[in-house]
């Protein structure tokens, strides 16, 4: 049996586009950064105006997995 430990941290994504790219565009920059990215929760979602056009922002607690010392 492996046991692990992880630690969760908010980051948030913002898009032009929708929510869901949202999630993918803070996602993907939390891969060039974070090693051993594991699952991640939408913990809110809210829009905002940006020059006349609307921009959705997502917060997202992201879970990674703890290196073993070794």
């Amino acid at each position: 049996m492996s046991e692990h430990v992880f630690k969760g941290i908010d980051i948030v994504g913002t898009s032009d586009q929708s929510f869901t790219h949202a999630v993918e565009v803070a996602i993907e920059r939390a891969r060039q950064t974070l090693r051993h990215l594991s699952w991640f929760v939408v913990t809110e979602q809210r829009g905002g105006l940006r020059e006349g056009r609307i921009e959705y922002q997502v917060t997202l607690r992201v879970f990674f997995r703890i290196e073993d010392e070794e």
